[in-house]
C-alpha cells in the first residue's frame, strides 16, 4: 500500500498550483488511493475543491496561525486512513507573513512535516532559464527539499523536452511532467458561488477530464515514489496540543450555521469546541432553517451571503429567528459573512438592498475591488466575552465589503494588527462579538473555554424560574 506525503509548491501565485493539485488528486482517486488534501495557509476556498474531488474534508496547515505543533497535529489528524496527502502551497513556495521571513509559507509547512516538494514552473517563454529559477528555490532553503518539478504552460512537446534536460543537468532532481500552453483546463472561477455546483456534482465531469489529462501527462508513478522518501512523522500523543480542548463541564449546545451562504470554518474551530464540551449541531439560515430551540450559543462563520442574499432576506421567519435569540442573550460570535448577516441590510454590487437580521446597527456595501486581505493579530476589548482585554488571537481577513455605521456607540470588538497598522475591527454588544476576521481558535484556545462559559450562564439563566 502506497503511503506518503507531498507539497505541491510554485514559484508564484498562477502558475497553476491548484489545478494540478485538484488534477493530481483525481487520478489517484481513479488508482483506487485514498487520497486526503490540505491546504498551506487560511485559505477556504482550495480545500472546498480538494473535500469534493477526494470524498475528505480538506485541512488547512498554518503555522503562523496555529504553530508547528499545531500544524504536526493537523496534519496527523487529517491524514489517518489515507494513502498519500497532496499539500497544496500558497502564493510562491517562500511566501507567508512577511517578506524577511518564511514564517506562514509553504516551504516553513515543508520543512515542518519533512515533506518533498514538487515546484510547479511556468515556462512559457524561457528554456535553459527555468533551470536557473528552480536552481535560485533550492539555494535560497537547502533545508527545503525540492525533490521534482512540474512544468505548466509549455509551448510544445520540444520545448518541454528542452527545459527538462536543462534543469535535470543543472539542478540533479527529474522533471516529472508537464502541462502544455493550449490546454482547457482552467479552473472556473473561485468564489463562493461555485460552491453549489461543486455540492451538486455539476463540476464532476471536469474533475474526470482533469484526472485524464494529468494521467497523460504527469508521471505519477515517479511522484508516488517521491512522496514515499518522507520519513514517517513522531506521534505527538501525550503532548499537549492547542488543538485540543479541555472538557471540564456539562455538555452544552453551540448552533452552527452551515449552507452555501455559511460554511467557511476552520475544522480545527468545531473538533475545539467539541473537545471542550460542546455539541455542535447545524441549521441553515438559506433554507429558512431556525436557530435550534436548545442552542446554548451561536456561532455564524464566513462565506458569501451576497452571493445568495435575496434568499436570505426572503426567509423572514429565519432571520427574526436568530435576530430574537441574540437578543435573548444567547452568547454569539459571527465571522464575516456572519457578520454581514446580523447587520441590518446588505447592498450588493448592483446597488440593491436586502433586508438582512438587523441586530448589529448598519448596513454592509459590496464593491468590486478588495476590502482586505491578510492575516490579523487581534487584541480584546473591554466588553468581548470571547478575549479577555489586552489578551491575543491570530486569524485572517479577506472581504470585498464595507460596513458602514450611523451610530455613534458602536464598541469595536478587537484591535485589529495587520501589514498596515493597527485599526479598530467588528463590534461588540453585549453576547455578540462580531467582525471581519476569521479567528483560528488554536492561537488562543482560552478563547473557546470562555465562550462556553458565556454559554454556561446563558443555559443556566433559561433554567431559572420566571425567566
Amino acid at each position: 500500500m502506497v503511503s506518503g506525503r507531498i507539497v505541491i509548491a510554485g514559484t508564484g501565485s498562477g502558475v497553476g498550483k491548484t489545478t494540478l493539485t485538484i488534477g493530481i488528486m483525481a487520478a489517484l482517486q481513479q488508482r483506487g488511493l485514498v487520497v486526503q488534501g490540505f491546504k498551506c495557509g487560511p485559505d477556504y476556498i482550495d480545500p472546498t475543491y480538494h473535500t469534493a474531488v477526494t470524498g475528505r474534508p480538506s485541512r488547512n496547515l498554518d503555522s503562523w496561525m496555529t504553530g508547528r505543533d499545531g500544524v504536526k497535529t493537523t496534519y496527523l489528524k487529517g491524514s489517518q486512513g489515507a494513502d498519500i496527502s497532496i499539500i497544496e502551497g500558497v502564493m510562491g513556495m517562500y511566501d507567508g507573513k512577511n517578506h524577511l521571513s518564511d514564517e506562514g509559507s509553504t516551504a516553513d509547512i515543508s520543512r515542518i512535516l519533512d515533506a518533498p516538494v514538487i515546484l510547479v514552473v511556468n515556462i512559457a517563454s524561457m528554456a535553459r532559464s527555468a533551470a536557473a529559477i528552480v536552481k535560485g528555490f533550492q539555494l535560497l532553503q537547502p533545508a527545503c527539499r525540492i525533490a521534482g518539478v512540474i512544468v505548466n504552460h509549455a509551448g510544445s512537446a520540444g520545448h518541454y523536452k528542452m527545459v527538462k534536460e536543462a534543469t535535470e543537468q543543472e539542478c540533479g532532481i527529474p522533471v516529472i511532467g508537464w502541462m502544455p500552453k493550449a490546454a482547457d483546463i482552467a479552473l472556473p472561477e473561485r468564489h463562493l458561488g461555485l460552491v453549489p455546483f461543486i455540492e451538486r456534482g455539476e463540476l464532476d465531469g471536469y474533475f474526470q477530464k482533469l484526472a485524464e489529462m494529468i494521467s497523460a501527462q504527469i508521471d505519477l508513478d515517479q511522484l508516488l515514489q517521491i512522496s514515499s522518501i518522507a520519513a514517517a512523522l513522531p506521534d505527538l500523543n501525550g503532548t499537549p496540543s492547542t488543538l485540543t480542548g479541555a472538557n471540564q463541564r456539562e455538555k452544552l449546545t453551540i448552533a452552527i450555521a452551515k449552507d452555501s451562504a455559511f460554511h467557511f470554518y476552520y475544522p480545527e474551530n468545531i473538533e475545539l469546541l467539541e473537545s471542550s464540551g460542546a455539541e455542535c449541531i447545524y441549521f441553515s439560515p438559506l433554507a429558512g432553517e431556525e436557530v435550534p430551540a436548545n442552542a446554548d450559543g451561536l456561532y455564524i462563520g464566513g462565506g458569501f451571503p451576497e452571493e445568495f442574499a435575496q434568499r436570505l432576506a426572503a426567509n423572514v421567519h429565519a432571520r427574526e429567528s436568530v435576530r430574537t435569540r441574540i437578543a435573548d442573550g444567547l452568547p454569539t460570535l459571527a465571522e464575516c459573512g456572519g457578520f454581514m448577516f446580523l447587520t441590518e441590510e446588505l447592498v450588493d454590487s448592483a446597488g440593491a438592498a436586502h433586508p438582512m437580521v438587523g441586530v448589529i446597527p448598519g448596513r454592509v456595501v459590496m464593491q468590486r475591488k478588495l476590502a482586505a486581505l491578510g492575516y490579523r493579530e487581534v487584541e480584546g476589548v473591554p466588553g468581548n466575552f470571547l478575549l479577555a482585554e489586552g489578551e491575543k488571537a491570530r486569524g485572517h481577513e479577506f472581504h470585498y465589503s464595507t460596513f458602514h455605521s450611523d451610530e455613534q456607540e458602536v464598541k469595536p470588538a478587537f484591535h485589529s494588527k495587520g501589514r498596515l497598522g493597527t485599526k479598530p475591527e467588528g463590534i461588540v454588544m453585549a453576547n455578540l462579538v462580531a467582525g471581519y476576521t476569521h479567528l483560528h481558535f488554536a492561537s488562543n484556545p482560552q478563547m473557546v473555554g470562555r465562550w462556553l462559559d458565556a454559554c454556561a450562564v446563558y443555559r443556566d439563566k433559561k433554567k431559572e424560574p420566571n425567566q
